[in-house]
């Protein structure tokens, strides 16, 4: 890890984030390695089962910081170098237009480049967002509005799910044509598990379908959970690129207000609008809350 901190004592400050947590996960990758090692060669001594317990679980945690580490370098290489093509070339539009996003290092994790991220909350409705691509955080925008799609599905099993093709659109109706219009084909969505129960899924679009068969996420979507999301050095908003559906919720709540009906109806409205004329949950939202649209 010496090069990249040697590399990081210059430029943005999210690849100088993103370098140390990569160098705090790779040293818990170490500590957890020494830690399995040293049941394996018990277990070999004794041929205790609790040894050879302690150290599939202490393998697991390796894989899991090791895993966290290479996003956060991904992460951080990605910000060092358009930081380094920004001073060179100057482009157009907003710096936070164009800077990279924390969930294209997933996708790329993952063989694509389409992956995404949603939270959730107990009704299972997104809360917040984090998308690597336009079609990825599309596809996000249309489970949310449909209530349905594969994000959603495992989350409440904990399972993963996969689906491609006309399976898509089988189970589930208008989710399936949406993501074809968006480019994307197939899905393999994965639920973020934590003891208590699921946080959220880790969807990836037009997997590599041996990556599917072979399980390759499982070990992204472990990471993310207990290392990015909710590990020491955990960074919930992904250096910003996390998207709250708070403006969805207060245009709810405004359309109730206005119409007398529940929060529940007001936010079934506006998904029906932005799917009825193919608008975005949150351009619809903002309207609302700006008196430029009525639902009423």
């Amino acid at each position: 890890m010496s090069a990249m901190q040697d590399s990081s004592r210059s430029g943005d400050g999210r690849a100088d984030a993103a370098w140390q947590r990569a160098v705090s996960a790779g040293e818990r990758a170490t500590l957890a390695s020494v830690t399995a090692e040293r049941h394996e060669r018990l277990y070999a001594q004794s041929g205790r089962e609790f040894h050879a317990k302690m150290a599939t679980r202490h393998r697991a945690v390796e894989e899991r910081h090791r895993t966290a580490a290479r996003l956060q370098e991904t992460y951080a290489r990605r910000v060092r170098a358009w930081a380094a093509g920004r001073t060179n070339t100057p482009r157009a539009g907003s710096e936070e237009e164009h800077r990279p996003l924390f969930m294209a290092g997933v996708a790329e994790a993952c063989g694509t480049l389409s992956a995404a991220l949603a939270l959730v909350g107990v009704d299972l409705n997104q809360l917040a967002v984090a998308a690597s691509d336009r079609p990825s955080r599309g596809a996000q925008d249309l489970e949310y509005i449909l209530t349905s799609g594969p994000g959603r599905d495992a989350t409440r099993s904990r399972r993963a799910v996969h689906a491609s093709g006309a399976d898509l659109e089988r189970r589930w109706p208008g989710y399936g044509s949406g993501l074809a219009a968006l480019g994307l084909s197939s899905v393999a969505a994965l639920p973020l598990r934590v003891p208590s129960g699921c946080l959220g899924a880790l969807t990836v679009f037009d997997p590599p379908p041996a990556l599917v068969r072979a399980g390759a996420f499982d070990a992204v979507a472990d990471a993310l959970t207990k290392s990015v999301l909710l590990g020491p050095d955990a960074d919930p908003g992904l250096y910003g690129g996390t998207d709250l559906r708070a403006v969805v919720h207060q245009a709810a709540g405004v359309l109730s207000y206005q119409t007398g009906s529940s929060v529940d109806d007001a936010l079934a409205l506006i998904r029906a609008r932005a799917y009825a004329v193919d608008e975005s949950l949150d351009s619809v939202a903002r309207r609302v809350i700006s008196g430029e649209l009525k639902l009423a």
